[in-house]
Formats: C-alpha cells, sequence, structure tokens
C-alpha cells in the first residue's frame, strides 16, 4: 500500500463495513451537529431573541457537515469514523480525491443517503459501490491491517 499523495492499492471495502461505519459516523455527527449547529442557535436563541427561518438552518447543517464531510475525505482520505474502520476514499484510480471530486461526492450523498436509493444501489452494483461512489468516481477501499 502506498500513501501520502501516491495511489492506494487496496481492495474495495465490504459493504457490511462501509454500513458499520455509516452507523458509526452518526454518533460522531450528534457531537458535530450538537456542537456547530445546535449551540450556536440556542445562544443566538438566548442572547438576541433571534430565531432562524427552516432555510438558514438547513443552510448552516448543510454546510457545517459539508465542511467536516469534505474536509476530511479531502485532507486525511477519511472521516473519524472511516478511520476507526480502517476505510479510505479513494478516486476510482486509486489516487486521492482532489477537492473538487469530495465536493460532487458530498452533494451527490444527500439525495443518495435520504432517499435510500443509494444504499439499495449496493446491493445490485457490481462491485457493490454506493450510487453516489459510482457517480463522483470514488470508491471507498480496505486499508490492510496495521503492523
Amino acid at each position: 500500500m502506498e500513501d501520502e499523495g501516491r495511489k492506494i492499492v487496496a481492495v474495495l471495502a465490504p459493504l457490511p463495513r462501509r454500513l458499520a461505519a455509516a452507523l458509526y459516523e452518526l454518533l460522531l455527527l450528534g457531537g458535530i451537529v450538537g456542537v456547530g449547529f445546535m449551540l450556536p442557535w440556542i445562544l443566538i436563541g438566548t442572547v438576541w431573541g433571534r430565531i432562524a427561518s427552516g432555510g438558514w438552518l438547513f443552510l448552516h447543517l448543510f454546510m457545517l457537515l459539508g465542511a467536516y464531510f469534505v474536509g476530511c475525505w479531502w485532507r486525511l482520505g477519511a472521516t473519524l469514523a472511516m478511520q476507526t474502520w480502517r476505510l479510505r476514499l479513494v478516486q476510482c484510480n486509486g489516487a486521492p480525491p482532489g477537492l473538487r471530486r469530495c465536493l460532487w461526492r458530498y452533494l451527490l450523498c444527500w439525495p443518495s443517503w435520504l432517499t435510500g436509493l443509494g444504499v439499495l444501489w449496493a446491493f445490485v452494483d457490481a462491485e457493490g459501490q454506493f450510487l453516489h461512489d459510482r457517480l463522483a468516481g470514488t470508491r471507498v477501499v480496505l486499508l490492510p491491517p496495521k503492523r
């Protein structure tokens, strides 16, 4: 396996492992959303007596989660949950994904996960990939065990 700006040579991560990492990600997102989303709005409501409209709240959440996911995928190649499960995001050629590809994957993840079609797609995809990975030109690979 190669790393740090070079191609990653690894096998595609099995679907059950990716789903387990996604569930673990939900637990971690509770903390991120609590500190980065709820706390600021509680303070704004308490101090200034303001309540944001649904559009502003969604935009804030969308940007917060985007900063977390895109930042982790682009800088580290994996989110915190992916690191725990020894998973890495790469391009189809094995190279680390660039910023544009990470942004594209993030945008595609929303309809893929919210509708469930991305997960269902993995059951019929020849390689078991999620729909958003197929469309973004990325794949999640399993890293070898640490020595």
